[in-house]
């Protein structure tokens, strides 16, 4: 299989951001961002947008390009049954509320318990994945250029 390619949203609305709560059983508790895999002939921004729906009820309106990072799982398993699943890179754009209004999420990840507002202030005391992004979130809010961050191999894969 080849390299997928996920848009990820930063939704930032009056001092938080909406992350979807997660748990599995390899990772335990933790939030990722909203977003998913890019589908053939679809732009990153229309990814972005449809997976945001699907996943919050929320229509967002990208703002800017902010960070790629790359994951491999190296789950034999994984690698093995989803191998689409495999190698990602996560094209991460912080993003506004096109509209307030929600509709009902119609298609949350496997691991996906809620879609949560955190306050910003809050980051740097949440496990969130990818753990690289979780360490440079507040980064990111704060610096408009776009960052790497970095290629990882991770034992398991996440929300």
């Amino acid at each position: 299989m080849g390299i997928r390619s996920t848009a990820k949203a930063i939704i930032v609305d009056g001092g938080k951001i909406l992350l979807n709560r997660c748990h599995d059983e390899h990772n335990g508790d933790y939030y990722s961002l909203p977003g998913g895999g890019q589908d053939t002939y679809e732009t990153l921004y229309e990814a972005l947008v449809r997976e945001c729906r699907e996943e919050t009820g929320y229509a967002v309106k990208p703002l800017r390009f902010a960070a790629l990072c790359e994951e491999i799982c190296d789950d034999p398993f994984i690698r093995e049954t989803y191998p689409a699943y495999a190698h990602k890179m996560l094209h991460i754009f912080v993003c506004g509320l096109a509209s307030r209004e929600a509709q009902a999420p119609t298609e949350t990840d496997d691991f996906q318990l809620a879609a949560e507002w955190v306050d910003i202030g809050a980051l740097p005391g949440i496990r969130l994945l990818p753990q690289a992004l979780g360490e440079r979130i507040v980064r990111i809010l704060e610096d408009d250029t776009p960052l790497f961050l970095g290629s990882a191999h991770i034992p398991f894969n996440h929300g």
